[in-house]
Formats: C-alpha cells, sequence, structure tokens
C-alpha cells in the first residue's frame, strides 16, 4: 500500500441518508460523498457511527461501500485537499457491529469484498470493557488471519456501545504488524496523542485525530489528519487547516489560529442534536438533496432554536473565512 492512499488532510465520517419512509437514499449518499470531495476531503471514512452503522442492516453496509467507492473512483479530488492534481480519494470503511467474534468475521469477509482501501476495526468490538488487553490482541489477531494479507486495516475508538481507548501496548502491537495504516483516535488529549505519534514512528500506521480543540496542535506535533463530525458542517474549513498546519510563515500561523479558534468553538454543535442537524445543514446551506430523518434520533425534534445554531455557525464560518481571505 502507497503512502499515496493513505494523504493527511481532512477524512470525514461519513453521513447516511435516508428517504422519509426509513430507506437508505442512494441518490442522496452520491450527491453527499460528491459534496465532501469537491469540498476538500482527502479521504473518505464509510460505515461508522456517524453512518448509522449500529441501524444497517449488513446487505446495506456492504451497499453504502460500494456506492461510496463507485463515486469516489469518477470524481477527482478538490485542490483543496493534501491528493495531486487529478487523484481520486480513498475510501475506508467498517461495518463490524456482532458481539461473536465468529459473527462479526463473517461481517468483515462480506464488506472486504468490496475492496476498500482499508478495513477498520471497532476498538471496543474485541473485547467487553472489563476485559484485558491480552483478550483483545488475541481476538484481532483472530479477525486478521480470517482476512485477506495484503488487505490495510484501521482502527476506530467508537464511543459506542463503549468507548474503548487503545493502549500504547496494543497501539504499539498494531503497528509492528505492518497491517495497520489508520486511527481514528478520539482520546481527545494531546499528550496522549503526542505519546501515540511517537509510539508509531517509523511505521505504515498513521493518526487522525477525531477532536477539533486539540487539532492544530496535534497535526504541529506529527498527527497525519483529521476524521471527525464536523467535516460534515465545515468540510472546506477543515481541509485548509490539514493542508496549511505546517505552513512557518508569520501570516500562516495567524491565520491557522484564527481557524482553529473558530472551528473550537463551532464544533460545540456537535453536542447539541447530532446527526439531525448536521443533515439539516447539508439540506438547507449546502442544497444537497437529502432529508434530516435518522434512524438514530427524532429528527421532528431539531427545534427551532437548534436550526437557529445551526444558522450561527454557517454565518460565523461564513464571516470568518471571508475575514482571513482564504478558501
Amino acid at each position: 500500500m502507497s503512502a499515496l492512499a493513505f494523504p493527511g488532510g481532512a477524512w470525514p465520517v461519513m453521513l447516511t441518508p435516508f428517504t422519509d419512509d426509513n430507506q437508505v437514499d442512494y441518490e442522496a449518499l452520491k450527491a453527499l460523498t460528491k459534496w465532501y470531495i469537491d469540498n476538500g476531503c482527502s479521504g473518505l471514512f464509510a460505515n461508522c457511527q456517524s453512518s448509522e452503522m449500529f441501524f444497517l442492516s449488513l446487505e446495506e453496509r456492504v451497499k453504502i461501500a460500494k456506492t461510496v467507492m463507485e463515486v469516489a473512483a469518477q470524481t477527482k479530488a478538490s485542490s483543496l485537499s493534501v491528493l495531486p492534481q487529478g487523484s481520486c480519494v480513498p475510501v475506508i470503511v467498517s461495518g463490524h457491529i456482532a458481539d461473536s467474534i465468529e459473527d462479526q468475521i463473517a461481517e468483515l469477509q462480506e464488506i472486504a469484498k468490496t475492496k476498500p482501501a482499508a478495513l477498520i476495526f471497532i476498538t471496543n468490538r474485541f473485547a467487553k470493557e472489563d476485559e484485558s488487553d491480552e483478550v483483545w490482541r488475541a481476538n484481532c489477531q483472530k479477525v486478521m488471519d480470517a482476512l485477506p494479507e495484503d488487505l490495510p486495516l484501521g482502527m476506530y475508538e467508537c464511543p459506542y456501545p463503549y468507548k474503548r481507548l487503545i493502549s500504547i501496548e496494543n497501539l504499539t502491537w498494531c503497528a509492528n504488524t505492518g497491517r495497520f495504516y489508520f486511527l481514528k483516535d478520539t482520546c481527545c488529549d494531546l499528550k496522549t496523542i503526542v505519546e501515540r505519534i511517537d509510539a508509531v514512528k517509523g511505521t505504515n500506521l498513521k493518526i487522525y485525530n477525531a477532536n477539533t480543540t486539540t487539532l492544530l496542535d496535534s497535526l504541529v506535533a506529527g498527527a497525519h489528519g483529521f476524521s471527525g463530525v464536523m467535516a460534515s458542517f465545515q468540510m472546506s474549513e477543515y481541509a485548509y487547516l490539514c493542508k496549511h498546519a505546517l505552513d512557518k510563515d508569520e501570516q500562516s500561523i495567524a491565520t491557522n489560529n484564527k481557524l482553529q479558534d473558530l472551528l473550537t468553538v463551532t464544533s460545540l454543535i456537535e453536542r447539541q442534536y447530532y446527526p439531525v442537524n448536521a443533515k439539516y445543514y447539508l439540506k438547507t446551506y449546502e442544497h444537497l438533496p437529502m432529508g434530516t430523518f435518522t434512524r438514530v434520533k427524532d429528527h421532528s425534534l431539531l427545534v427551532e432554536t437548534l436550526k437557529q445554531d445551526v444558522a450561527a455557525l454557517k454565518r460565523l464560518s461564513d464571516s470568518v473565512v471571508a475575514s482571513l481571505g482564504i478558501k
């Protein structure tokens, strides 16, 4: 697997559009995929928690992965991304939600047939909350052994049904297998992120921070990119910050700091009524042909006050970006 397949930059955790009668809206999914790409993503993460994967059938998870990869293969990356001109955006996929390891293997084998750039393991699926790192490694190895040896792998510290942060010992073990390329880091702690960056140095495994508050500092420290929910609100802003985080001139540093401040404050909206508010944003302000229905929350409970929060985010983002003179 070449380094090009796992660039830095912003990797949104993708939403899944639904029709009002609770079917996956594949036409809206195609439009959403193209929107992420046109607005600067350097990679896409399908079938994650934001995609409502725990509420998708295996058939839906497979078809979603195929749909996203088909659009990504036909759409050239934006100049806002870190990818070379003319490149296509890589797609990584998760989607193992079962409790038993045997059922997870069956799920992952089906998803692997879609040939993603990497198959992403959910860190809380390999051991119960009270089980040890040794249990986790044994189950991870069992799953790895059941998958093609040439299939790149990654990890995602999904918060549901419980958040299992990967230990340095397990992280190092994964990195040393040579098979892991991607960690969606949700620890939200800069000190821990730096320790992880140091632990995987010189290996294929790269750290992608999901937390906005620590993002710029983590990129400067050596994190490879961003993979978080706010890319569904501010895709181009995250793409810009990831692309220019290491620029050294005084003006760029000032611009990055101001953009980081904007993103930090506006990221508080993810604690409101996500993912309904993100779907509302994309429908209302990006004019995507998608509704606000979700399987995880009642979309009718996005009250007017929450809609005003989204409107304020849009106005503030546009104003700050214009004042900074950046795309």
